[in-house]
């Protein structure tokens, strides 16, 4: 019986992570899991064309994947949105079975040819979350919930990679700051705004602001600017 494309990525994935805590994900790791998903190396070239690069990227989907599918099966009506945000950052996190493949993955998206890579992964995961959840912004605000959700996101995986507390507790606890700090600064930029002694000021980030759109699909990224009709 033949494979799809993704059962066929599923299978290499699968088989990947046996080796990646080893070996990363690099090539060598690639060639083992072709071997050890009886696959013809051809064909997983043409799932993978960058090897293990790919799967890396598909492990982090199937990461988002399992976060919503959670997402859509818990009530998290009774709670402040600030903690849904949070509930939903750590649905993520504890999405993930091998740590070890993440801390490999963040090393793989530090190298400059893969960076662009990695920060689009996490911003797909911040937009993930955000449209989860209900938003449903058309303006600049798209682009500056997505830009701090993965600021505080990137700041929360990578204290997890070093937390060793019960139940990574003290993660939880970095989160709370964190989106604290992000309401703080939200609370400040209204109080800016309603100052009449700034008004005359902020006309004009104001006016530019408003010409942008968020995008219609993932085929408009990153949006547009024009003004409103």
């Amino acid at each position: 019986m033949s494979l799809t494309y993704e059962e066929a990525r599923n299978r290499l994935l699968d088989a990947a992570l046996a080796h990646v805590a080893f070996d990363g994900w690099t090539e060598q790791t690639f060639g083992a899991a072709v071997a050890d998903a009886g696959l013809d190396m051809d064909f997983a070239r043409a799932i993978c064309p960058r090897g293990a690069v790919d799967l890396a990227l598909a492990y982090h989907a199937r990461g988002d994947a399992a976060m919503l599918e959670r997402l859509a099966s818990e009530d998290l009506s009774d709670l402040r949105f600030r903690d849904r945000i949070a509930a939903a950052v750590r649905f993520r996190l504890e999405a993930v079975e091998d740590k070890e493949a993440v801390r490999r993955g963040v090393t793989l998206f530090a190298l400059p040819a893969h960076a662009g890579e990695g920060a689009k992964a996490i911003w797909q995961t911040c937009d993930a979350i955000w449209t989860a959840l209900g938003d449903t912004s058309d303006d600049v605000n798209w682009y500056t919930k997505r830009a701090t959700l993965s600021a505080v996101y990137s700041a929360t995986v990578l204290y997890w990679l070093g937390d060793e507390s019960p139940a990574h507790e003290a993660t939880w606890a970095f989160l709370d700051r964190r989106i604290d700090n992000v309401m703080q600064f939200e609370k400040l930029k209204a109080d800016v705004q309603k100052n009449p002694l700034l008004k005359p000021f902020l006309a004009g980030p104001n006016w530019l602001a408003a010409q942008m759109r968020a995008p219609r699909g993932k085929d408009d990224l990153p949006g547009s600017l024009h003004p409103r009709h």
